[in-house]
């Protein structure tokens, strides 16, 4: 096994894979270097700085593995590994503690003061009656996110007799109050926290969750706390709720910039904590995060199952090319029934009828999951760890397989059930390559899943297509591809849009707005 290490990673890890082949190690490598050199190499193991793109992964004739020493694969272009038959995979749980610890600190030093009492002290001020801080005990803390992290801050809240207050649309109420939170929805969490905290992943949907409008919402004197990722908060809304008064301190640790440029305007507000990025970096993370990646790349390099992989098991390259069109398919599936629903996810069935029902469809119905679950969750899914991530949130999972069909060869149906609506979303190969949803509910479509898509649920009547179609010409947004659908009410159609960019919330807002629309559902599937 020849073992690349492009950046630092603790000991105990390396130690564990020179026990199994030969290892390079660097402090750092760029990535013209990196290109040139990786045809020679097995697996590679990258920390957080190593670009990983479609061309260094092309280069690797003998890459099987990469190795991410931490949970963030931002760098890493996946779909590309995926092309080239390359398994991808991270270090997920190795840091969840640090990052619950880390956060619980930052609420401490935000309440306190600390950070500002420190400086004063070490400028040779002793301000004891100007500092003065307020106590956590009977306090309701609102938590965005209530995966691993936000539910292991939750359980360390309650020491501190916090009421606690929970946002997550996928998970249900009774687990909630299993993990002592109320579950709620975003605006009644932001009216009446007194502490708010993010942990979430960055996405379309997320981006700027806390702006101008939510930072509105807020009750006075609202402390806010970002330690999951740079853009979930609007910096400028925040910095101006901040300068207004209506929030009174922010701790964070991750930026829409970084690092931080030294003239950003936080770093001159005594009541905000900056952190460069250290959630995630204590002694007992750092050897975690390396033994457990080094035993995932070992794992992988002995086509061995690897419960970290992001992408594929280990599989021969000609069983990839069989399955994967059918794996692309089934995800992008799942995407759209989630993007669809709304409310904690009860179930998810999968069918299969026709000639694909006569082979293992296991790993396809694992593709439905990952679709499902990836868009809501901030940890990371993938074909080994789907079902244990739906069994923690109660999502039951099911199977039917059928030898008949109508109308296609081959025909998948994906049905999620959750506390507001049932969606089923059913697609096929065309061609055999070529993936294709072709219903959504009762509607007939047929839906190339890629890009941005809008689902516009409105009025039977005259005009509502130049309505939309105006609406979006007028903010520059150009639509690739119309369908329109009928539904078993006779008053009611469906318009399902690709458009070509990204349709910005405010666009959306207008859209909703015009007369006769009933919604408008964006999915993402790229």
């Amino acid at each position: 096994m020849q073992i690349l290490v492009s950046e630092k990673v603790a000991p105990a890890g390396l130690a564990l894979l020179r026990e199994a082949g030969t290892v390079d190690t660097y402090s750092h490598i760029g990535r013209e270097e990196l290109k040139n050199i990786i045809a020679g190499y097995d697996a590679l193991i990258v920390r957080g700085d190593t670009v990983v793109d479609e061309e260094v992964i092309a280069a690797g004739l003998n890459l099987k593995v990469i190795g991410r020493a931490g949970l963030e694969v931002d760098q890493i272009d996946i779909p590309a590994a995926t092309r080239h038959g390359v398994m991808v995979l991270n270090a997920p749980q190795g840091a969840s503690a640090s990052h619950i610890e880390y956060t619980m600190g930052m609420l401490l030093a935000l309440s306190r003061q600390i950070p500002l009492a420190y400086a004063t002290v070490r400028a040779g001020r002793w301000e004891r009656e100007s500092i003065a801080g307020t106590e956590l005990r009977e306090k309701t803390l609102g938590i965005i996110g209530f995966g691993r992290i936000g539910a292991g801050l939750a359980e360390r809240a309650q020491a501190f007799h916090m009421r606690l207050l929970a946002h997550d649309p996928f998970i249900s109420k009774a687990r909630g109050r299993e993990l002592g939170a109320e579950l709620t929805d975003l605006p009644s969490l932001l009216a009446q926290s007194d502490y708010i905290t993010l942990h979430v992943p960055l996405s379309e949907d997320s981006r700027h969750l806390l702006d101008a409008q939510a930072f509105q919402l807020m009750k006075p004197g609202v402390r806010i706390v970002n330690c999951a990722r740079g853009g979930l908060v609007d910096e400028a809304a925040l910095l101006a709720a901040l300068q207004s008064g209506l929030v009174a301190g922010a701790a964070l640790d991750c930026f829409e910039q970084e690092p931080l440029p030294p003239d950003h305007p936080f770093l001159s507000l005594p009541q905000v904590v900056c952190t460069p990025r250290l959630a995630a970096r204590t002694e007992e993370a750092e050897n975690e995060v390396a033994v457990v990646v080094a035993r995932g790349v070992l794992a992988a390099l002995r086509a061995e199952p690897v419960a970290t992989s992001l992408n594929i098991p280990p599989v021969s390259r000609t069983v990839m090319e069989t399955i994967r069109p059918y794996l692309i398919l089934v995800e992008k599936m799942g995407v759209l029934a989630v993007h669809l629903t709304g409310g904690g996810i009860k179930s998810v069935e999968v069918s299969y009828n026709g000639e694909i029902s006569a082979i293992d469809t296991k790993m396809l119905t694992l593709g439905v999951l990952k679709g499902i679950l990836n868009p809501i969750l901030q940890e990371d899914v993938n074909f080994v760890n789907a079902p244990e991530v739906a069994k923690a949130r109660g999502i039951s999972v099911v199977e039917f397989k059928s030898p008949d069909t109508e109308n296609f060869v081959d025909l998948i149906t994906v049905k999620i059930k959750t506390d507001d609506a049932i969606c089923e979303t059913a697609g096929t190969l065309f061609g055999r390559t070529q993936g294709r949803i072709v219903r959504i509910n009762s509607c007939r479509v047929d839906v190339e899943p890629k890009g941005w898509l809008l689902w516009i649920p409105h009025e039977n009547m005259p005009g509502m297509v130049g309505k939309v179609g105006l609406a979006l010409g007028e903010k520059g947004i150009n639509i690739n591809g119309m369908q329109l659908a009928t539904t078993a009410d006779p008053n009611l159609s469906v318009m399902i849009l690709a458009v070509a960019q990204d349709v910005e919330r405010d666009v959306a807002q207008i859209l909703t707005d015009l007369a006769g629309v009933h919604s408008v559902k964006k999915v993402v599937f790229d």
